[in-house]
């Protein structure tokens, strides 16, 4: 008997020691890392706060947080450690497939409806709702330490495929927030009359200008359709009482004074 408990005493002892895993030293730390988190991407959910959270806290899509529009309650529903299945094939500034670097927040919000004449029809964020992102933004982008400008649209890393936060989401707002760079009104003016005055640059110049703000674009000098549907994403953020595709002079002088404020 005393020799099956020395041995049930031993296995326990080994079991115990493997459950406790690796003998680690943490006595010396590096200073050369960074947060996983180098994007914050929005999205609106098309649907309603019970359908929301039925949908993203399955298992084939899902957000780091989701924010209810009135009240405005913030779910966290994937720990900001882990990686949540938001922004599928996407590209920024260069990185794709941008779920691994960034943290999804979805905000309750039913997206458009088609009216009979085939307008879309979109629906407005609350203002408490925005009030509660312009909190929760702050926290990450200090807790992870980005700088102005991580934060971008559904429809800046898909512009292809994707037009939420929509066109009545308030990027303005954000930036007054001092949460991403706004091109100066007058600087857009000034610039805006250079090109009416002078001709517009080539499509060349904007598929340039797009891709320097951090848009997939193509570089081969035509305005064709994705061109055109990623034209469309920057008008929708910038100016979004027009965004159909047109590269005009607006949008050139917006490119313009962004551009000049990136490169300071």
């Amino acid at each position: 008997m005393m020799t099956r408990a020395l041995l049930c005493c031993a296995a326990g002892l080994l079991l115990a020691g493997c459950a406790s895993g690796p003998r680690i030293d943490t006595s010396y730390s590096s200073t050369g890392h960074d947060s996983r988190a180098q994007f914050i991407i929005l999205h609106y959910t098309s649907t309603d706060l019970p359908r929301s959270l039925q949908l993203l806290s399955g298992r084939d899509v899902s957000s780091h947080y989701l924010i209810a529009e009135s009240p405005a309650t913030i779910y966290r529903l994937v720990d900001e450690n882990r990686r949540a299945w938001h922004a599928g094939e996407s590209e920024w500034n260069g990185r794709t497939w941008l779920n691994a670097t960034s943290i999804g927040i979805e905000l309750v919000n039913r997206g458009y409806v088609e009216s009979a004449d085939g307008r879309r029809l979109w629906y407005p964020y609350s203002e408490e709702q925005i009030d509660a992102l312009v909190v929760l933004l702050k926290d990450i982008m200090a807790r992870h330490d980005l700088k102005p400008g991580a934060i971008i649209g559904h429809s800046d890393i898909a512009p292809q495929r994707k037009v939420d936060p929509g066109p009545l989401f308030p990027w303005k707002r954000l930036a007054e927030e001092g949460l991403l760079p706004w091109p100066d009104a007058d600087a857009v003016a000034a610039e805006r009359m250079r090109y009416a005055s002078a001709g517009l640059p080539t499509i060349a110049w904007f598929q340039d200008a797009l891709a320097a703000q951090g848009y997939r674009v193509p570089r081969h000098g035509h305005l064709d359709d994705e061109t055109r549907n990623v034209i469309a994403a920057f008008q929708m953020k910038y100016r979004p009482a027009r965004f159909d595709g047109e590269p005009d002079a607006e949008t050139a002088a917006m490119l313009q004074v962004l551009g000049n404020h990136a490169g300071r």
